[in-house]
């Protein structure tokens, strides 16, 4: 008898148990109703706040469709300057090349000069004015094609078309005048081949007489 009540306690036990989840159970879906449906209304009110009128839509579609204009252009330019650049500039690397032959040309003249055993003969003016006719042909053939000398004597350093390389004293000129080309530079139209490479002249350097006498008297 006492555990057929024992087995009634614990049967109602479970029943309450079970309503209780059932409820739970119900309110978490409704609470997921309600959360939906208030999802709902401000997707709603989203659409109607990004629905635009018809004057609108036509800005924005002009809008757009002048960017795309803009854009065309631009590439358009970006096109044509790509294909200028190679027409005038498609032999850049060549030219640069090519100077090497005036150079080997002008160190080669300087050796023959030099050589005591060639001096004074015919063999070697004869030689040299076929240099200098060989020369003068070079340059004419880059002139044609737009690659010409730099002319920089006597002209004040630029570092756009003129690099350094040594200073030679000249108290007949200001400081900073080239007076002397060590390698010819060339432009190719308005674009800088290589630079001329130059000595550039500055004031001699005169020696304090009274350092030089307190210098002595403090050695001895």
């Amino acid at each position: 008898m006492r555990f057929l009540t024992i087995y009634a306690d614990m049967e109602k036990e479970e029943n309450l148990n079970q309503d209780n989840i059932e409820t739970e159970t119900s309110n978490e879906n409704s609470e997921t109703d309600n959360k939906s449906d208030d999802d709902k209304e401000e997707n709603k009110v989203v659409e109607e706040k990004k629905e635009l009128t018809p004057e609108e839509r036509i800005k924005e579609l002009e809008d757009k469709l002048a960017r795309t204009f803009a854009e065309m252009e631009n590439q358009r330019r970006r096109f044509e300057k790509e294909k200028d650049d190679a027409y005038e500039y498609g032999g850049f690397a060549f030219a640069k090349e090519a100077l090497n032959l005036i150079d080997n040309l002008a160190r080669s003249k300087l050796i023959l000069e030099s050589d005591d055993t060639l001096k004074d003969t015919e063999a070697l003016k004869k030689t040299l004015e076929h240099f200098d006719i060989i020369n003068k042909d070079l340059i004419s053939i880059f002139t044609k094609n737009n690659i010409k000398p730099i002319d920089c004597l006597n002209k004040k350093l630029d570092p756009n078309l003129h690099q350094a390389m040594m200073e030679i004293e000249d108290d007949q000129k200001e400081p900073g005048i080239i007076v002397q080309e060590v390698q010819k530079g060339f432009m190719i139209k308005d674009r800088l081949l290589r630079p001329s490479l130059v000595g550039v002249s500055k004031k001699t350097e005169i020696k304090d007489e009274k350092n030089g006498e307190n210098e002595e008297n403090f050695n001895k």
